[in-house]
């Protein structure tokens, strides 16, 4: 039974500290950092930025693309994202040839717009959407 006390005296202070350990708070991520998507399609990218009709910033902006690229069009590739704080967010990896460009949705809530871009003619875009509500 000595042995019993011995081991429970330092086996109990032991799992303590490593249960202690194993709860430390994670850190919480920045707001302002800007949400990157890698498509792996290719060596573009577009770079958003998403307001309101009062040129205010949008959170949480969702942004949708369908790709369909390679000899014809047999490739396809469907990506989204959210923005951050500032209404932000950053797509690469998107394919230089396209046969009808792409087309980028972005909407929150009750607002939508759109932008598109040839990344033949402008393969690193920089995309400012002003959502509207819809009719």
């Amino acid at each position: 039974m000595n042995i019993n006390k011995r081991i429970r005296r330092i086996l109990l202070p032991a799992a303590l500290a490593l249960s202690t350990l194993s709860f430390s708070q994670t850190p919480t991520p920045d707001p302002h950092a800007v949400p990157v998507l890698d498509g792996g399609a290719g060596p573009c990218s577009a770079n958003f930025t998403i307001n309101d009709s009062a040129g205010a910033p949008v959170y949480a902006a969702k942004i949708k693309v369908h790709i369909a690229y390679r000899f014809g069009s047999f490739h396809k590739l469907d990506l989204e994202l959210s923005t951050n704080i500032d209404g932000k967010a950053r797509v690469t990896g998107l394919p230089n040839r396209v046969k009808r460009g792409l087309n980028f949705q972005a909407s929150e809530g009750d607002r939508t717009g759109e932008a598109s871009v040839d990344p033949s003619t402008t393969c690193n875009a920089t995309l400012t959407i002003a959502l509207q509500k819809k009719n």
